[in-house]
């Protein structure tokens, strides 16, 4: 009995940390920067900074023209539905689907990466704030529940998270896209200015800046990190720290405390929840390498595996309180999953600027910001609700002027100096409505390597989705004509849920126990202890790319659950 009390000690901390990825990474730097003593829980390897093993490597030095082989494949095959992932500069950050499987009722392409700093290593970096347009919608429409906080409530919490990782971008002053704390923005160049000036002419709510991006552009870095490189190497790791991942950031800071204990191949099984105190103590893992199960023991808990993931574990809780799952009072755990809709828009090229060109390799391109139901007559739709917004980039032709098969003699040095012409590409990116039916369930027929129920997917887009894709296209044509490019291609690919890897909702934040999973401040409402901050949150999804917010949802919570063990309420 003493040993056991003694090892339950060695166990104990002041707050777990499950994940430690985006939201992750920032609950460990707040929590142990707060005084606590923190253990940070990742279910697959560790990677270090500057560890990055591709990250310096050129493209002669894979073999196979970067591609992997038809046995790899196969066990990445959902993995490569994004076309980009799976190649031997990068596979390494993502998932074997062999080990980590998952059923699908309706196709949904679960893109994860498994290891210290999780998806940060390897996300678009786009960083954009939503306005009270988007936390007022589903109130005002009646579509959900309403969201328990107002941009207001959030706005100083964006301003902290940019100040620390370091976006560039331009203010604009849209009440719809709010301003934020900026780097120097990155440079459109000249076609894409041109295209910006005669958007601004042609059309009063469309307008074009320079995409959000965190990457650090100030001379001198920022926070300990370097300056962007301009290398286009982002998803291998970025050695300089030039754009924020927890790995080069906010997991060096919270180390730098002293009160942080990281844990790698700990995969969370469950939270445990004690009856006779009405609320969380610890969580029950499982060694990845080892395969034996180890309990560890904390005041409070910070759920921050991804969005489903996150679920997952508050599904497997379950004790005689939570028959159905930790926090599943309301029956929506697992329901309202959101993605964001897109592979759809228009390209074309451009005649004029032919002595023009641009210099290094701008990881982030323009931004078109959503131009419907802002809330006034003139952009109201009928055929949907919510909206869309663009991203892309122009850029010059010519490498394909090379291959030998198509020209010889002088004309192929004459085109192998002279670069081609200009071209214009631009993809929507639109809100998916929170449906309940769209929804993830646990599946015990199917287990992992380490013998763990698995998920199933059960989502799709419906209507208003569909009916937005169609304007999707159509704007993104109406746009490239006005600026007076030629050979307009408008497009639709094909597109399932999960392949824009901006999973929300399963666990909503919401005012109604009744109808929610998370209050306010992101704790489940029936343990207060248990705060979940990743993108499982999500009350509705908004069109930008949501994972500032789950940042700046994660710092505030970190600062009310501190304050509130201050005063012993949790």
């Amino acid at each position: 009995m003493n040993l056991n009390l003694k090892s339950k000690q060695e166990n104990t901390y002041d707050a777990i940390v499950i994940g430690s990825g985006i939201s992750g990474g920032w609950a460990a730097k707040e929590l142990s920067e707060k005084g606590l003593k923190t253990l940070v829980l990742e279910r697959g390897r560790d990677v270090k900074h500057l560890a990055y093993p591709t990250a310096n490597l050129d493209p002669w030095d894979f073999p196979n023209g970067d591609r992997i082989g038809e046995e790899e494949m196969k066990r990445q095959a959902k993995q490569s539905r994004t076309g980009y992932c799976t190649t031997p500069s990068r596979k390494h950050w993502f998932v074997d689907d062999i080990d980590n499987p998952y059923s699908e009722v309706k196709r949904f392409d679960w893109i994860r990466g498994y290891h210290v700093g999780g998806r940060s290593l390897m996300w678009g970096r786009q960083s954009y704030r939503l306005s009270d347009l988007d936390f007022e919608a589903n109130a005002k429409e009646g579509i959900g529940v309403d969201w328990p906080i107002r941009y207001k409530d959030i706005a100083p919490w964006y301003d902290y998270v940019e100040d620390y990782i370091g976006v560039s971008g331009q203010n604009e002053g849209l009440a719809h896209l709010p301003d934020g704390k900026f780097q120097p923005a990155m440079e459109l160049n000249c076609v894409e200015k041109h295209t910006r000036d005669r958007m601004k002419k042609a059309f009063k709510h469309r307008m074009m800046t320079i995409g959000r991006t965190a990457h650090i552009t100030k001379k001198g870095g920022h926070n300990g990190r370097g300056t962007c490189q301009f290398r286009s190497r982002c998803m291998r790791g970025c050695p300089y720290g030039g754009y924020f991942s927890s790995n080069s950031s906010t997991l060096p800071a919270a180390a730098k405390t002293g009160n942080m204990t990281l844990r790698p191949f700990s995969i969370v099984n469950s939270i445990i929840f004690d009856e006779e105190k009405g609320k969380a103590v610890g969580v029950r893992i499982i060694d990845a390498e080892t395969n034996k199960t180890y309990e560890y023991f904390s005041k409070i808990i910070f759920t921050c595996a991804s969005a489903f993931n996150s679920t997952f574990i508050l599904m497997n809780s379950k004790s005689k309180r939570h028959p159905n799952g930790l926090g599943n009072q309301s029956g929506e755990l697992g329901h309202n999953v959101m993605d964001h809709h897109f592979k759809v828009g228009a390209s074309g090229t451009f005649d004029g600027f032919g002595d023009k060109y641009y210099k290094g390799r701008r990881p982030s391109g323009f931004y078109i910001p959503r131009s419907t139901n802002l809330g006034d007559r003139e952009t109201r739709r009928t055929d949907f609700v919510r909206g869309y917004g663009y991203q892309g980039s122009a850029s010059r032709s010519n490498w394909t002027r090379t291959v030998k098969e198509l020209s010889f003699g002088a004309k192929m040095k004459l085109d192998m100096l002279e670069p081609g012409p200009w071209r214009m590409g631009m993809t929507a990116f639109g809100e998916c409505l929170p449906y309940h039916e769209n929804k993830i369930t646990l599946n015990e027929d199917v287990r992992d390597k380490w013998g763990q129920a698995t998920l199933t997917m059960d989502a799709e887009w419906k209507q208003n989705e569909l009916e937005m894709r169609k304007h999707m296209k159509q704007t993104a044509v109406e746009i490239l004509e006005a600026a007076g490019f030629k050979d307009i291609n408008g497009y639709e690919n094909e597109c399932y849920p999960g392949i824009g890897i901006h999973e929300m909702g399963t666990a909503r934040m919401g005012r109604d126990p009744k109808t929610s999973v998370l209050n306010g401040y992101n704790q489940v409402h029936t343990a207060k202890n248990v705060f979940v901050t990743d993108g499982a949150c999500m009350t509705s999804a908004g069109c930008q790319n949501p994972s500032l917010t789950y940042m700046a949802l994660t710092a505030r919570a970190c600062d009310h659950a501190v304050k509130e063990l201050n005063k012993q309420n949790l």
